[in-house]
């Protein structure tokens, strides 16, 4: 762990350093992303700006940070995948573990997926590979989960796997992004998991699932 400067940080500076980040992450959750300014994180922390400076080029830099500490985080979420059947009850229960792990992980992670969703819709690289990283984990393993159905004569030989999987992850981040608004809409949370399980089961099986 390194300074801006190149000085590697003692153990002392390494806990300034997380406080920063830890106050940074509670600000955002607060405050739009535009609003946070250095001598407040600092002072939040209850350190100077000058110290900030001494870990951060900016507070886009600890934003970044943050980032990829979550996207690492994020890239476990092709793991609920691993090895599981797509096939009758089980295959239902797969759908559903994958929703839960989504929208619950996308609601942990809400203030710093809104900075991230910002930057790569601004046409920030940065932000657009944080991203990527996070949903290529599930896209991967939808791809994968598709064409081993495929092989088995479990769904048509015409279906792009990819294609499929690719779509199934953009929904599931767009329903998990916007899960507040459902309420606008009468529908309770309780409602939204099962019925985005059921989309997923359908894209991935083509067929109605076995509860």
């Amino acid at each position: 762990m390194r300074t801006v400067d190149g000085r590697v940080a003692g153990r002392r500076g390494q806990a300034t350093r997380q406080k920063l980040l830890d106050c940074l992450s509670e600000m955002l959750s607060s405050s739009p992303y535009r609003d946070v300014k250095v001598i407040d994180v600092a002072r939040r922390a209850g350190t100077s700006p000058a110290t900030f400076y001494q870990y951060f080029p900016d507070v886009e830099g600890a934003v970044l940070e943050i980032a990829e500490q979550m996207a690492a985080d994020g890239a476990g979420l092709g793991e609920l995948l691993e090895g599981r059947s797509w096939v009758g009850k089980a295959g239902w229960q797969t759908a559903q573990e994958l929703v839960d792990g989504f929208l619950d992980f996308w609601r942990k992670n809400d203030a710093i997926l809104r900075v991230v969703d910002l930057g790569a819709a601004e046409g920030d690289k940065r932000f657009y590979k944080i991203r990527m990283k996070i949903l290529n984990s599930v896209h991967t393993s939808l791809t994968d989960s598709v064409a081993e159905l495929q092989t088995k004569g479990r769904v048509d030989k015409d279906v792009n796997p990819a294609a499929v999987a690719g779509s199934l992850v953009t929904m599931l981040a767009a329903v998990a992004s916007h899960q507040k608004g459902f309420t606008s809409w009468g529908v309770k949370q309780a409602e939204l998991k099962p019925h985005l399980s059921l989309l997923v089961y359908l894209g991935v099986t083509g067929k109605k699932p076995t509860r």
